[in-house]
């Protein structure tokens, strides 16, 4: 059986300075980070420098956490909001001779299940794309989320619900159109 290792003691260790215990701190996150960052990008490279910058900024600002929640709640808030600012900067550098490199990264991939999530979700509103994937993808709570986006928590249920509605609509919707497509 394999032993967790204790995050606490791994998280006091990292804001003293020791560069290994983030590194342990960040790999045990690594796969819900990526999944967020991805989520809210939409693309694997704009997601590979929002989550290089958000491990960055993690690092830079570790002696600044105060413990006032979960070090992967902070980790997460960071990682959100180098994703979203990623998104902002990739929209505005967007028009590259009109070719969408990503487009291409994974052709045999585009037919999956969860390129129609990927493709519904990059529908959405960014505020219940964001409050979607920090709950679904990165495991906050509602209360979480309502702290990290400042907003109540009312607003949290509510975006969820919504989200939720819209996915199931447009997932149904490139479901239908697929099967047009190939029909």
């Amino acid at each position: 059986m394999e032993q967790r290792p204790d995050t606490d003691a791994l998280t006091r260790a990292a804001t003293a300075g020791d560069a290994q215990a983030f590194v342990q701190l960040v790999e045990i996150q690594r796969k819900q980070l990526w999944a967020v960052c991805y989520r809210i990008t939409g693309n694997r490279l704009d997601a590979e420098d929002a989550l290089q910058d958000a491990l960055v900024a993690a690092w830079r600002g570790i002696g600044s956490f105060r413990g006032d929640a979960k070090f992967s709640t902070w980790l997460y808030r960071i990682a959100s909001n180098a994703a979203i600012a990623q998104s902002k900067k990739a929209s505005s550098d967007e028009d590259l001779d009109g070719y969408d490199m990503s487009s291409n990264l994974d052709i045999a991939g585009q037919v999956t299940s969860s390129d129609r999530i990927h493709d519904a979700l990059q529908l959405l509103p960014e505020a219940y794309r964001v409050t979607f994937v920090l709950r679904a993808y990165g495991d906050l709570s509602y209360q979480e989320i309502a702290d990290h986006l400042a907003v109540p928590i009312q607003t949290v249920r509510s975006r969820l619900s919504r989200a939720k509605s819209a996915l199931q609509e447009s997932l149904y919707d490139l479901q239908f159109d697929e099967r047009a497509e190939s029909g």
